[in-house]
């Protein structure tokens, strides 16, 4: 677990980037743009580019062959690109430059975010991967408490000290993950995968049979309750409920703090008593917890909520990936992990517009009912799904 541990800087450099992103550039937008609607749409800018790009870039990373492996290239262009373009968001002059740092920047993110994610499994034996899910969801846990907490007072003493400090941290995480992972010595599958000279094209259409199909919409609906929610709540907590922009990111500081204590215990229950098992348990508390949101008038009790709806999200989150590489084989893990962000991004682009101009036509407080329902059409998939799917045949066997 030593590498997955190192590994998991990868994960803590892209969620806390995500983190502040999310919090505070809407704040920059608001600035320039007074819908709602308006403002979310150019909030899944970052989407638009994963849609297109992550499943074509996992799905080249699992041909990719180089000295350095399959996946680190990506790590090594993407990361020092996003780090640099993220330092720039807050020193935007006008619009203009604030879209153009702001598509520059998820850009080099999309470059990036499959391969790390794609990582894990590469490295990690089939038995272990939902509690190394656990572990570098952690470190992901830990990114965003530091994004809403400490980030949140940054932002409160200069705008542009959490982008500077987020751009440093990821150029110190590539370090990291560069120096001690090393593909080649590390991977679980090398017979499968090294040496190689022209890997075989991963067919996507192979990939979609009746179980990953329903998984992959009970993602897409999963996703767009959460996305919407994390886009939207620092808009909705200063409008809705009267916060500051300070009150309201750092109340998010809580549905993290659950999420990452919550991790590794998620990881093991799921790893314990199946995976899909764990899912619905989180997708059904969730959902409550999303509809009891929208009658909390009171600053406790709305963060006592989402203390309980992090601990929901990881039960969710941390199981779905591994569930996800697990109805393929070995050799197509980066190929499944850009399905995952395929659908997830299709989620992020259509949540957040569609929620901002529900939101300008009946007001914020319609936003947790939405949510909510979300999650339950995520539920209704999960029950349409057969028994468990029999393991495939994979060119390394590494465990139940």
């Amino acid at each position: 677990m030593k590498k997955v541990w190192l590994l998991g800087f990868g994960f803590f450099s892209i969620s806390i980037t995500w983190s502040l992103y999310n919090a505070f550039v809407p704040f920059f937008l608001e600035k320039y743009v007074h819908s709602v609607a308006l403002i979310s749409f150019m909030m899944t800018i970052d989407n638009y580019f994963a849609l297109f790009l992550q499943p074509w870039i996992g799905n080249r990373s699992d041909r990719t062959t180089t000295r350095y492996g399959r996946r680190m290239p990506y790590l090594m262009i993407g990361m020092p690109l996003a780090a640099v373009l993220t330092l720039l968001i807050p020193f935007h002059t006008g619009l203009f430059t604030l879209l153009l740092f702001m598509m520059l920047m998820n850009l080099a993110m999309s470059l990036y975010r499959s391969p790390t994610v794609a990582l894990m499994p590469d490295i990690t034996p089939d038995a272990q991967r939902t509690k190394a899910n656990g572990l570098i969801n952690f470190m992901g846990g830990f990114g965003s408490i530091l994004a809403f907490g400490v980030g949140s007072i940054l932002y409160d003493s200069n705008p542009a000290l959490p982008f500077i400090v987020a751009g440093l941290i990821t150029l110190l995480c590539l370090f990291i993950v560069s120096h001690f992972i090393k593909e080649n010595r590390d991977g679980v599958n090398q017979e499968g995968v090294a040496g190689t000279a022209n890997p075989a094209r991963i067919s996507f259409k192979k990939q979609l049979d009746r179980t990953t199909v329903l998984l992959l919409a009970a993602i897409f609906f999963w996703f767009v309750a959460y996305q919407g929610v994390e886009t939207l709540f620092t808009l909705y907590g200063k409008h809705h409920l009267g916060l500051s922009e300070k009150a309201a990111s750092f109340s998010l500081t809580f549905f993290s703090l659950a999420f990452v204590l919550f991790a590794i215990p998620s990881g093991w229950l799921g790893g314990r008593f199946g995976k899909k098992k764990i899912i619905v348990v989180g997708v059904c508390g969730l959902m409550i917890v999303f509809a009891l949101v929208g009658f909390a008038q009171n600053l406790l009790f709305l963060r006592g909520l989402l203390l309980i709806g992090g601990m929901f999200w990881a039960c969710i989150n941390i199981n779905s990936y591994p569930y996800i590489v697990a109805t393929g084989t070995e050799e197509s893990i980066g190929t499944r992990t850009g399905m995952y962000y395929l659908v997830s991004s299709l989620a992020a682009i259509s949540s957040p517009p569609l929620l901002g101009l529900l939101i300008d036509l009946h007001g914020y407080s319609i936003l947790f009912y939405c949510a909510a329902a979300s999650m339950l059409i995520a539920l209704l998939c999960l029950f349409l799904m057969n028994g468990r799917k029999k393991p495939v045949k994979t060119l390394h066997s590494t465990g139940a």
